[in-house]
């Protein structure tokens, strides 16, 4: 009697003190038997099975149900089994589950036990639940947020990398894949992978730029380079990370980073870059224009003026005579400073001209002597026509310039013996080629390239070669006004060019002319210069400068013309009205006073019909074109000119050619 009070007493004292235990404990300390014929219940229950399962210690000690009736009715087969699977093999039992009440409240919890198999056959099981449904709903409230921020980063495209610096490994997410064009099973999980990725000229800088952050001395990586797409195409990307972990002695373990496909942008940086610099080179071209054109007129009405009196003074002197070597220095000076205006006029398209219906193939056949002199012996000069080339429609003179600016800057490109290649033929583009090929525009042309075997340029020469006076000669040796020159040629003509060299390799240049269907040679040939017949007409001469009229006058008189000469339409009107049985042309300023050359002709005609006329100007071509004047049947002669020049002129307008 004394032991079994002695027991007692004890297990009254131990379940005293389990009692104490229970009350600090955030859940409930229980026994739980499971009987041999299926039956259970809890032996023990701490006093906190009222708040969790909402039941008292009494209710459960001879029967379980009342709490496994509370159990989620999804959950009740998967506690079952687990718990008979823990009294089979008498391991550990740990579950979560769900408790459902009479209101429609739920609850999850968490329960572990340990079993023991007692003498009768029963499984007994010592164990603890405590509710965990904060913890699930924060649980689930970040998994959630988780959710919704790889959504929202999914969403915007960016891929993220994930790296664990001790091990090496890089995770790679769905968006990252997606945006290189790989599955996860093509890219190892590794750095080296994503490094043998980048480009390996942009890998050295994104190497350091991730060691400056490895090591403190940047908070975070960001750089722009070019990655690998699965397709084989390079691609741009907008890489930032950051160390997301250090461990105890301040050592990184872990970086995260994104990445980001600028692709379009760059490409439209770039066409935004192109588009400004072709804004830079129209605002130059118009400058350029506006300069030359702003003192074309006065330069031009002073250069002939020169001319002329030197032309002049040299008919009067011997060749031997010191002073005739000196007049034709001033007249090569004047000659040259008349190049330069039209070299500017032509690089800023308002270069007279009159264009006709050329067969390209002949007329650069007709400047291979010409050419072959201008380059030397050393440069062999071939010659590949396609016979089948189209029309074009240019003038003449502007294909000389064109190929003899080209064919200098080729023979000063090859050092020594070189060859230099002409070829002609057809091409026709469409919208989706010249979409993918900046300069191009569609229709049909036909192609004229100069090839050298030259020194060739590095790409930051040939961006600047057609810039107006850029030049890669040494001082004195060129003016860089030539390719500006071929340049404003071929655009005047709508056409364009293109050039390819590297250093070593030579220089291409391909000029692409647009197709013609008029008819070879159906427009009038232009005046010789040379051996001009003396005339004997009259002439009327208008022209509101002085100094130009008189030496205008001069010189047709020389040419054995009788001259009347008018400085104003006014006063010419009234010459004609005097003097019509006697004219036979009309040579008249184009922009004058009063009235324009065009008004002035038409009524000289009114009064004179059939009289012939040849228009003048030294102003730029949109100007006179504004008047009028410039049509193909119609006789220019554009200031300065020589008196040759004006022989030439005025026997082909009395003749009507």
């Amino acid at each position: 009697m004394n032991r079994d009070r002695r027991a007692g007493e004890a297990n009254a004292e131990a379940l005293a003190r389990l009692e104490k235990l229970s009350r600090v404990v955030p859940g409930v300390l229980y026994q739980y038997r499971l009987r041999p014929n299926g039956g259970s219940c809890f032996p023990y229950a701490s006093d906190a099975i009222r708040d969790v399962f909402r039941v008292s210690p009494e209710e459960v000690r001879e029967d379980a149900s009342v709490v496994l009736a509370r159990i989620h009715p999804d959950d009740a087969g998967q506690v079952s089994a687990s718990i008979q699977a823990s009294a089979r093999d008498l391991t550990p039992w740990r579950q979560e589950f769900r408790l459902k009440f009479d209101n429609g409240t739920v609850r999850w919890m968490l329960g572990d036990a340990i079993p023991e198999r007692e003498p009768d056959g029963s499984v007994l099981w010592h164990g603890f639940t405590t509710d965990i449904t904060d913890k699930k709903r924060a649980d689930e409230t970040l998994e959630e947020n988780a959710s919704r921020w790889a959504f929202a980063i999914e969403g915007t495209g960016t891929g993220v990398l994930d790296w664990d610096i001790p091990t090496g490994q890089m995770h790679f997410s769905p968006r990252w894949l997606a945006l290189a064009g790989y599955t996860r099973d093509e890219l190892p999980p590794k750095l080296e992978t994503l490094t043998s990725l980048v480009h390996p000229d942009d890998l050295p800088m994104a190497l350091a730029d991730v060691q400056a952050v490895l090591e403190g001395r940047k908070a975070v990586h960001a750089v722009e380079h070019r990655l690998k797409h699965k397709s084989g195409q390079w691609i741009w990307i907008e890489a930032r990370s950051l160390v997301s972990a250090r461990n105890e002695r301040g050592e990184p373990v872990r970086m995260i980073g994104t990445h980001v496909d600028i692709t379009a942008r760059k490409r439209a940086a770039e066409e935004r870059a192109r588009l400004e610099n072709q804004l830079h080179q129209a605002q130059k071209v118009e400058s350029v224009g506006r300069l030359a054109g702003g003192v074309a007129h006065d330069f031009n009405n002073m250069l002939s003026v020169i001319l002329g009196h030197v032309g002049l003074a040299l008919e009067r002197l011997d060749p031997a005579e010191p002073l005739y070597a000196d007049l034709k220095e001033v007249q090569a000076a004047a000659e040259r400073s008349a190049d330069l205006t039209r070299q500017l006029l032509a690089f800023a398209r308002k270069q007279m001209i009159s264009p006709r219906v050329l067969d390209l193939n002949e007329t650069v056949a007709g400047m291979l002597k010409m050419l072959r002199r201008l380059i030397g012996e050393q440069i062999r000069l071939d010659w590949r026509p396609d016979p089948a080339a189209w029309p074009v429609r240019m003038d003449p003179s502007q294909l000389d310039q064109v190929l003899a600016n080209l064919c200098v800057n080729a023979r000063d490109a090859i050092a020594g013996v070189g060859t230099l290649t002409i070829e002609t033929g057809n091409c026709a583009f469409d919208e989706a080629y010249c979409a993918a090929h900046e300069g191009f525009e569609p229709g049909e042309y036909v192609w004229l390239t100069v090839s050298d075997t030259g020194s060739g340029m590095n790409q930051e020469t040939v961006s600047h070669l057609f810039e107006p006076f850029f030049t890669t000669k040494v001082m004195g040796k060129g003016t860089g006004l030539g390719l500006s020159t071929v340049y404003g040629a071929v655009k005047q003509n709508h056409g364009f060019i293109t050039v390819s060299s590297e250093p070593g390799t030579g220089t291409t240049f391909t000029i692409y002319l647009p197709r013609s269907t008029g008819t070879v040679g159906g427009a009038r040939s232009a005046a010789s210069t040379s051996d001009a017949p003396r005339g004997h007409e009259r002439l009327l001469v208008v022209e509101d400068e002085l100094v130009t009229l008189k030496m205008i006058t001069r010189m047709l008189e020389r040419h054995g013309y009788f001259v009347l000469a008018a400085s104003t339409p006014a006063e010419a009107l009234r010459l004609a009205r005097e003097h019509a049985a006697e004219l036979h042309l009309l040579m008249t300023d184009v922009i004058m006073p009063e009235m324009n050359g065009l008004e002035l002709a038409s009524a000289v005609s009114a009064i004179i019909p059939g009289i012939k006329r040849l228009f003048m100007s030294g102003y730029t071509a949109d100007v006179i074109a504004h008047h009028g004047v410039l049509e193909e049947e119609v006789h220019f002669i554009h200031k300065p000119f020589s008196m040759e020049e004006l022989g030439a002129e005025v026997r082909a307008a009395l003749a009507g050619k």
